[in-house]
């Protein structure tokens, strides 16, 4: 298998209420790719997540 990660940002803007995520999957759907789940990769001293990975898995 192989592996893409995609980084995404949560601002305060868009937070819980963002679609990119959804679009992302969609396109990486779109090109054979499977979405097997995410990565904090930032995080705020309080916890709160900043940035993820979104990580996809296609054949080699």
């Amino acid at each position: 298998m192989r592996y893409e990660y995609v980084e995404v940002h949560i601002n305060r803007f868009l937070g819980a209420g963002s679609k990119e995520h959804r679009r992302l999957i969609d396109e990486y759907a779109a090109k054979g790719y499977r979405y097997v789940g995410f990565i904090p990769v930032n995080m705020t001293d309080y916890g709160k997540i900043k940035d993820v990975d979104l990580i996809f898995e296609i054949e080699a």
